[in-house]
């Protein structure tokens, strides 16, 4: 029987959060990859992730930390990645949001796991190395998901008028970053939206010129002797494509600790690129969470995918036969694991 084939998207920052808290017990409990993160985490003088994922209770000030968000998020989307079933899908592209960038890397087999799993440890620290200022989101698609032109240019306006730059672009929503007093300005200049911009607490403005502190300490600290080439495409925050033969491990470090984290990333150019280009039979969201979800339904709305133009579109064929498999998602894990 043919392998059906699948995109893999690996999720970012804010995707562990109370429901996710005992994920890697969960769903990886005694796996050996995990327990080598954990000895790593153990000699460098830190709680294992044993540890934290096993606490008795959700903490936002604590798991949502930069320095503990990032290693739990990447220890539970590189495990679900390794638990896909290979005899039944054939991975043919990997791509992920922000955060996710240092997971889809050792996905594609650019870094070993454990290479990845010290990248995304080391940025969760440097993350928290930057310029003053944090993010909001904002929604600007509708109801039905897709976005007038008319409130995206009056947004894009706005957030020149008060120098907020864009962050992250989300399908139908836009995460912009700037100075607190920036963004509060903005708030009270912006057009009628879906909902009220929200504030993400804890979070710097990233994918800006802010983090060039950030971008610093990562160059200084991780080698570019850890990157290889991609075993699989791979889509960057651009919707750039590294092809085995064709990228130069020493680009690949240089983009990724300058313009992935200095730049705007824009996960719907690589959403568009991954569905256009590699058709693939089915979307794999790994863990932890699923709130990655509505932007890569947005995204499919957005291009009219299998002839998907609305929210109700996209939910109607979920309900069928999903296009979109969430590994966070315990209804439909069991799809696509071993």
């Amino acid at each position: 029987m043919a392998k059906e084939t699948i995109v893999v998207v690996c999720p970012g920052r804010g995707t562990y959060n109370a429901p996710e808290l005992g994920y890697l017990a969960r769903h990886h409990g005694g796996n050996d990859v995990l327990a080598t993160f954990d000895r790593m985490r153990a000699e460098a003088g830190k709680p294992t992730m044993t540890e934290l994922d096993g606490a008795s209770k959700f903490s936002p000030a604590l798991q949502t930390r930069g320095e503990v968000a990032a290693p739990l998020i990447y220890a539970a989307s590189y495990l679900d990645f390794l638990s896909i079933d290979r005899a039944r899908f054939e991975v043919v592209a990997i791509t992920g949001n922000s955060m996710g960038w240092y997971t889809a890397l050792a996905c594609a087999g650019v870094t070993s796991g454990e290479h990845g799993f010290a990248i995304a440890d080391a940025m969760g620290v440097n993350s928290q190395k930057h310029g003053e200022g944090g993010q909001a989101v904002l929604v600007l698609a509708g109801e039905d998901w897709t976005v007038d032109p008319a409130v995206e240019r009056a947004v894009l306006a706005a957030m020149a008028r008060h120098g907020v730059l864009p962050s992250i672009r989300l399908g139908g929503m836009l995460v912009v970053a700037g100075a607190p007093s920036a963004l509060d300005a903005l708030t009270h200049d912006l057009p009628p939206l879906e909902r009220p911009p929200l504030r993400l607490a804890g979070h710097g403005p990233f994918h800006t010129p802010l983090m060039q502190a950030s971008a610093d300490a990562a160059r200084a600290q991780l080698p570019a002797a850890w990157f290889g080439r991609p075993e699989v495409p791979l889509i960057d925050g651009r919707g750039q494509v590294w092809r085995r033969f064709e990228s130069d491990p020493h680009h690949l470090w240089d983009y990724t600790f300058g313009h992935q984290i200095l730049a705007p990333y824009d996960f719907t150019a690589a959403m568009t690129v991954a569905i256009r280009e590699f058709a693939p039979d089915r979307i794999v969201l790994l863990g932890p969470g699923e709130t990655l979800g509505g932007a890569i339904g947005q995204v499919l709305v957005s291009l009219k995918w299998l002839d998907i133009s609305s929210r109700n579109g996209f939910a109607a064929r979920q309900g069928e036969d999903p296009f979109l498999i969430g590994m966070g998602r315990p209804g439909q894990r069991g799809f696509v694991i071993r």
